[in-house]
């Protein structure tokens, strides 16, 4: 893909992955055109105010639940990515009907836009919570997902094709524990729900990089997962507040215990790669010959936190949090293993 003859635009420009994403658009690609589309003035002023500014560079205020406004934006462009969504598990269950009019209306008016003004490629950002939900949050999602693999459909012969990324926990991002624990221990003790709780991690960038080489693979209807390390809750605390006492409260509602990437149902229609691994759509219009060098997944796979082959260090973690661009880089690559169930 000539990214330079790209006209690019990302929803939900405004947030932590919005503005990374547009960081590396910039830097590393060129796109004819960037847009930022979100809904907060102010964001936007912070951000241009910020010397986040270029020639190629547009700012759109919009709404992902106004379709009209959608039309609009999505005039000329090339490629969305759609990462516009409510992720605070607490704050989309106690205002579920904001949860679903962003993030599965939104998401059907973003489909409906991106067909209408002939986009050729759009891939929605999703999360491992979307994985046998158990919060309005992953329910959403997952709904999402169910929609954007399915308007491959509804594009038919159409040049539009649509695609997820499903990846875990960012680290940094606004929402993640690692601030909370950074603030905790000025009081010399930190919170945790479960001594034996783990997570996926990923950072800003890789996040970013992953989306953009999904983009650039993408034949329209796979789920993305890129192999990625876990760590224990207790032993991320412990290396963000060495010395701090560590209190278990108890799981939250609406908390698992483990997180899961792709299921053991998922797993029967996935393939492997060494970085990654495609969830295929298990619908008519799917080819068969696509990833036809990828490999099958044992029976009974699945790729869960807790028995991940792969785990991040503290020393590892220390890097990532005072942003070592190197250490960052390393983790990019996951040793090429066969899965195994």
């Amino acid at each position: 893909m000539n990214w330079q003859e790209q006209v690019v635009l990302v929803t939900g420009g405004t947030g932590s992955f919005g503005k990374r994403f547009g960081e590396v658009m910039l830097r590393d690609y060129h796109p004819q055109k960037l847009i930022i589309f979100s809904r907060d003035e102010l964001k936007q002023h912070d951000m241009r105010t910020a010397g986040f500014d270029h020639p190629s560079l547009r700012y759109f205020i919009g709404d992902v639940r106004d379709p009209q406004r959608l039309q609009r934006a999505l005039s000329g462009v090339t490629i969305v990515v759609h990462a516009a969504a409510l992720k605070q598990v607490p704050a989309c269950e106690y205002n579920p009907f904001e949860a679903v009019q962003t993030n599965i209306m939104g998401g059907r008016n973003v489909i409906d836009a991106a067909i209408d003004q002939g986009v050729h490629r759009v891939l929605a950002l999703s999360t491992d919570k979307a994985v046998n939900p158990i919060n309005l949050y992953g329910a959403t999602k997952l709904c999402a997902e169910k929609m954007f693999v399915q308007a491959n459909a509804y594009a038919g012969a159409q040049d539009t094709r649509f695609s997820c990324a499903r990846y875990g926990n960012v680290v940094g991002s606004r929402g993640s524990v690692i601030p909370v624990f950074m603030e905790q221990r000025k009081r010399g003790k930190v919170t945790v729900t479960d001594a034996r709780m783990t997570r996926f991690w990923i950072t800003l960038e890789q996040g970013v990089k992953f989306v953009v080489s999904s983009i650039e693979q993408m034949h329209g209807g796979e789920i993305f997962v890129p192999k990625i390390p876990s760590m224990r809750l207790t032993d991320m605390a412990e290396t963000i507040a060495p010395g701090c006492e560590v209190e278990c409260i108890g799981i939250r509602p609406g908390e698992k215990l483990h997180e899961v990437l792709v299921s053991e149902d998922e797993a029967r229609n996935t393939v492997e790669l060494d970085d990654m691994y495609v969830i295929q759509p298990a619908h008519p219009w799917w080819r068969g010959q696509n990833w036809k060098d990828a490999q099958p997944l044992p029976d009974g796979f699945r790729y869960s936190s807790d028995s991940n082959a792969r785990w991040l260090t503290a020393e590892e973690l220390r890097a990532l949090i005072d942003g070592d661009a190197p250490a960052a880089e390393k983790l990019r690559v996951v040793p090429a293993k066969r899965a195994r169930a």
